[in-house]
């Protein structure tokens, strides 16, 4: 029986499946004596520090916890269950956290990036078991803009290279805890896991101090999901937003059977884009959510979903703020949450008042479950202008462009939709990813809708543009035809990520061979499966 303690947020339905996956059972944790009575305990957590700390304390876990630890018991944190251990966070100044190592929380002050989201690698300080069988040259999955910084050199385990060198993982006698997420990090974190439950033979991996880590470019599988005319949940794929092939919605395949096989062949993540109008349905009803609660079940890297994360009211009269909407999709098995339209709708009222208010969805998710967690998906379209003055709208980014428009015009704007693309706005992309960042996002999901489904490859002027005006990763999508498309947008803009759909759908490439193409220039998962 493996004790888990769920202090109330983020996605630890993944834990829980993963570590059903290897044969145990687990507990949950309701009472500080459930904590003091396990036999192996896990933390994992996402979030904010100083909220967590409040909930720990609210819950009196706080002495239960240090008596657990102090006792040198088997325990595994995850992430925020790292750094709970810690004296002091720079995310919440003033809040004490365990206390249990000494040292601090720091956010990360460098010129990339952040979060630091995506595969990346260890560098292995001290034997452990946690490592027996490996090779140390595994990647492992990390999402997080704060990195632990420990007093004593000799509670570090393994560090991780992200401009700067920190302590990706601590190990202090049966007491272990990691940055990254081995629940998400494929078969590589699931060894992990079962060392942690039961170290496996064989030998612990190397130890490598000086060995340097690398960021991996991901790929994402991305699945479509609308019901069709039938009323059944499908993957579909349009070309430039319309779905339907001689009047009928394009079946791909079913959403679980598609996910699965995609984390087979070694995606980095996935993302489901729930594109069906269920936006005025109870929670209750959303068959979305059981797709996430089967796809977790086998499915060990991350799970974007987007659609219809608002606020609404049922046709009982029931209201549901955008935070509880967006908690039941983690509670389902969302690692992130992606919001589109409203996204727009947000802006714009930021772009009147000027000032943050505490109440849009971004900013009421990101406050909970920490800004990684929150993507936000731009469908921008190109519209064609002679000059780069739009009647003296300084709000308008506009580029020369070296795609000429239909009248021979050399300049361009990218303009936001809303609708799944059947309506445009005022705001232009750019603008649009700037605000949301300042309000809490912590990723951007660039779509384009002139080359949705085209195979012509990515607007490499749209991501570059947007890449370039934001301090948060940025993923690629719409318009992949070919391998060399993702190399090419993984060298001309500075997109973390690349997405692909209907290349991977029809089986045109698979994500094997595309990663293959990759390998040659660039650091790259292995997707080699165990």
């Amino acid at each position: 029986m493996i004790t888990l303690l769920d202090y109330g947020a983020g996605n630890v339905r993944s834990v829980i499946n993963a570590i059903e996956k290897l044969g145990e059972t687990v507990l949950v944790a309701t009472s500080p004596e459930e904590v003091l009575d396990a036999e192996k305990l896990v933390f994992p957590g996402v979030g904010n520090f100083g909220q967590m700390m409040a909930v720990l304390a609210e819950k009196n876990y706080v002495d239960a916890l240090l008596g657990y630890l102090r006792a040198d018991r088997p325990f595994l944190g995850i992430c925020l269950g790292l750094q709970a251990l810690f004296e002091t966070s720079e995310e919440a100044p003033g809040a004490r956290g365990l206390g249990f190592i000494r040292g601090t929380v720091k956010r990360f002050h460098i010129d990339i990036s952040v979060p630091h989201m995506g595969w990346n690698g260890i560098a292995i300080n001290k034997a452990s078991a946690i490592f027996n069988g490996m090779t140390g040259d595994e990647k492992f999955y990390f999402v997080h803009s704060y990195y632990v910084a420990p007093t004593d050199a000799s509670d570090v385990l393994t560090t991780t290279d992200y401009q700067v060198r920190f302590a990706s993982s601590i190990q202090r006698g049966n007491v272990i805890a990691t940055q990254f997420h081995p629940e998400k990090s494929g078969p590589e974190g699931l060894a992990v896991l079962e060392n942690f439950l039961s170290p496996g033979a064989g030998s612990p991996a190397e130890i490598r101090k000086d060995r340097k880590t690398i960021l991996a470019k991901r790929i994402i599988a991305c699945l479509d999901v609308r019901a069709n005319d039938a009323g059944s949940l499908v993957v579909t794929k349009g070309n430039q937003y319309d779905v339907r092939e001689n009047g009928a919605v394009r079946n791909m395949g079913d959403p679980v059977t598609l996910a699965r096989r995609y984390y087979e062949e070694g995606a980095d993540e996935i993302t489901f884009l729930n594109i069906t109008g269920y936006r005025e349905f109870p929670l209750e009803d959303l068959p979305m959510l059981e797709v996430l609660r089967q796809a977790s079940k086998h499915v060990f890297v991350p799970l974007t979903i987007g659609g219809g994360i608002r606020a609404y009211t049922d046709k009982n009269g029931r209201h549901y703020s955008a935070l509880e909407t967006a908690a039941e999709y983690f509670r389902s098995g969302a690692d992130k949450i992606s919001i589109g339209s409203d996204a727009v709708d947000i802006v714009r009222q930021y772009l009147v008042s000027g000032k943050k208010t505490g109440g849009s969805a971004i900013e009421q998710i990101s406050a909970v479950y920490g800004n990684q967690a929150v993507v936000i998906s731009i469908d921008p379209r190109r519209v064609y202008v002679k000059s780069s003055a739009i009647a003296d709208d300084k709000t308008i980014h506009v580029i020369e462009t070296a795609i000429s428009g239909p009248d021979g015009e050399t300049h361009c704007w990218f303009q936001c939709t809303v609708k799944g693309g059947r309506e445009g706005s005022e705001i232009d992309a750019v603008t649009l990813a700037r605000i949301c960042e300042k309000l809490g996002a912590g990723e951007i999901l660039l779509n384009c809708i002139d080359r949705d489904g085209t195979g012509d490859g990515f607007d490499i002027e749209l991501i570059r543009e947007v890449s370039n005006a934001v301090s948060i990763p940025v993923i690629a999508s719409s318009g992949a035809g070919k391998a060399a498309h993702f190399l090419e947008v993984f060298e001309k803009t500075g997109a973390e990520a690349a997405l692909g759909a209907g290349i991977f759908h029809r089986e045109e490439i698979t994500i094997g061979q595309v990663k293959a193409y990759l390998s040659e220039t660039m650091a790259i998962r292995e997707c080699e499966r165990k």
